[in-house]
């Protein structure tokens, strides 16, 4: 499919209805731009993956929560090898 789209004088381009179904890119989604030593640009449909930050009060809790039942466990290394017990 070749379309001629504009750009805006913000920079904002629309892309055709039939190009953001075939990609599947909702409305909101967002795209990947390359461009290429060349000058061509290449346009993929883009993932949001979110992400969190815990703050070092949080890390402490998991740290708690992990140590409480490790504990109790005692591993022993076999001695020449690489085996647990």
């Amino acid at each position: 499919m070749t379309k001629t789209i504009s750009v805006s004088e913000r920079g904002t381009l629309t892309l055709p209805k039939e190009a953001r179904k075939s990609l599947g890119i909702p409305q909101g989604g967002q795209l990947i731009v390359e461009m290429d030593e060349e000058g061509a640009i290449t346009l993929r449909a883009g993932a949001v993956m979110p992400l969190e930050i815990y703050s070092k009060g949080r890390l402490a809790e998991f740290q708690q929560m992990n140590e409480g039942p490790l504990a109790s466990r005692k591993i022993r290394w076999c001695k020449g090898t690489s085996k647990k017990r």
